[in-house]
């Protein structure tokens, strides 16, 4: 695969915000997106096969978490679930996985593997984060931490993609990638703790097309190169009656759909009553502090538990919520919390996303997770992001 213009993938501007609200772009043009997609998808999947749980400071000190006081700013309220519009009830003691949850992936750029030719994503890592009812069934909640450079502050991070369902480089409902992302201004800006979520709208998913790449021409190829389409395309010189000739080709893709019509979207709810009992669905990764390795951060798993008032000054977080977790911190961040979940349908309402977890009690197990407290100004930066278009990309 030909490098190309590999930093035009993205198209780089300053945050726009509007009150509490800040939005920044992603990936804004049709081919820049479909190139991020081909960055993930294309050589078996090598990158997304690569990446790693995103090792972002999240293991807050256990002398910081303690009851805090987050209080609801405006009335109670909740928005449905896809499908879910009606309302159901039911009961079960088996737990079955949501479909919503998947995990996003990032990375800090690419390069060219001088062996192979091949486009490689440096540093990729990944994050968890689940599908939330939209107008038009396309937006992703996650930490805002992955979605915004904390690291290195450098706006956003590059070639985001989020894939519901993935396990070990298979991408069964596609990959999605993040056109706009939305959060509170005091995140963007201040990397306030009590506002660390992010929603992201996703364009149409994107899968690989059988069999090998198509041949184009050179002029073909170059016209990809010249917009931006390095991950897509890839050349080839072989022997031809002794001669040298070059080929060209571009990978084939297809339309997978959007995203809350192929796994569904969680409801939302805000300014709840602290105390309620929550699932937590994530991709736990990495080891306790004693060095127990629990989890491989390969298969969705979950807890339960109820909230309780929390905050962690590590974290900038002083309204916070805690629950009870054995979640390490690694590859959980992001993780959803779901209120009212309703086992059958594998819908409820997302109240949490986690930004952190902790040892409370100094036995070196991690017992913690902890969420920004979901207000009337999280709703805020949701409604903004659930109302935008976005389309194709195929």
């Amino acid at each position: 695969m030909a490098a190309g213009l590999l930093a035009s993938a993205l198209v780089t501007q300053p945050a726009s915000a509007a009150g509490d609200v800040a939005s920044d772009p992603l990936a804004t043009t049709g081919i820049a997106a479909k190139n991020i997609a081909a960055l993930w998808l294309t050589e078996g999947a090598a990158n997304l096969i690569n990446a790693q749980p995103y090792n972002v400071e999240t293991t807050v000190p256990a002398k910081h978490v303690s009851t805090g006081g987050p209080t609801a700013d405006t009335k109670p309220g909740i928005v449905p679930a896809i499908g879910d519009e009606k309302k159901t009830t039911s009961t079960s003691k088996n737990i079955n996985l949501p479909k919503t949850t998947g995990k996003v992936f990032f990375a800090d750029g690419v390069k060219k593997d001088p062996a192979t030719g091949r486009v490689v994503a440096v540093n990729p890592r990944w994050c968890t984060a689940t599908s939330v009812q939209s107008a038009y069934r396309n937006l992703v909640a996650t930490a805002g931490s992955c979605v915004y450079d904390t690291e290195t502050n450098s706006a956003t991070m590059n070639y985001w993609v989020f894939v519901p369902g993935y396990y070990q480089g298979k991408t069964p409902w596609g990959v999605y990638v993040g056109k706009q992302a939305f959060t509170h201004y005091d995140f963007d800006v201040y990397e306030d703790g009590d506002r660390n979520y992010a929603f992201v709208n996703v364009y149409n998913g994107i899968s690989l097309g059988q069999g090998a790449p198509a041949e184009i021409t050179e002029a073909e190829y170059n016209t990809y190169q010249k917009n931006g389409g390095g991950f897509l395309t890839r050349k080839k010189t072989e022997k031809v009656d002794g001669k040298d000739v070059t080929k060209y080709f571009v990978w084939k893709f297809k339309d997978a759909g959007r995203l809350g019509d192929n796994v569904g979207g969680q409801g939302f709810a805000y300014n709840q009553k602290v105390g309620s009992s929550v699932f937590v669905f994530g991709y736990p990764s990495g080891s306790h502090p004693d060095g127990n390795a629990a989890y491989s951060g390969k298969t969705l798993k979950w807890s339960y538990g109820k909230t309780f008032a929390a905050k962690a000054s590590a974290i900038k977080g002083e309204e916070l919520l805690g629950v009870k977790s054995s979640f390490t911190g690694q590859g959980s961040l992001g993780s959803a919390w779901l209120a009212q979940y309703k086992n059958t349908r594998r819908l409820g309402y997302l109240n949490g996303v986690t930004i952190g977890v902790s040892d409370s009690d100094g036995n070196k197990r991690i017992d913690t997770s902890l969420s920004s407290y979901f207000d009337g100004e999280t709703y805020g930066v949701y409604k903004a992001a659930a109302n935008l278009w976005t389309g194709s990309i195929a």
